[in-house]
């Protein structure tokens, strides 16, 4: 019986649909903050005194800020990801477990 429910819910075209958006939307974003940290450490690597030039008088660098920026993307994006899934992902799966439910 439970294996059943599982071969008629992988083989719901709204599985596959709820699989494939989640998917892609989760690698764009994994994309972009890939993107954002690797510029941040090839900058390091290739141009350390850009992040390292000082703003003002004291101790404060370029770097810091951009490094506490990335770490707030990182968290924004993650709530991008989390307000979608809510969302629809959420709706999706809702409705996925309906139709198994009704097909039992």
């Amino acid at each position: 019986m439970r294996d059943e429910l599982v071969q008629k819910i992988k083989s719901d075209p709204k599985f596959h649909e709820l699989v494939q958006k989640r998917s892609a939307f989760a690698w764009k974003l994994a994309i972009v903050m890939l993107a954002i940290y690797y510029a941040f450490i090839l900058t390091i690597a290739f141009s350390p005194e850009t992040l390292g030039t000082p703003i003002g008088d004291g101790v404060m660098t370029v770097g810091i800020p951009i490094g506490v920026a990335i770490i707030l993307i990182s968290f924004l994006l993650t709530g991008v990801y989390v307000k979608r899934a809510n969302s629809e992902f959420d709706e999706l799966t809702n409705r996925i477990k309906a139709d198994a439910r009704i097909e039992e």
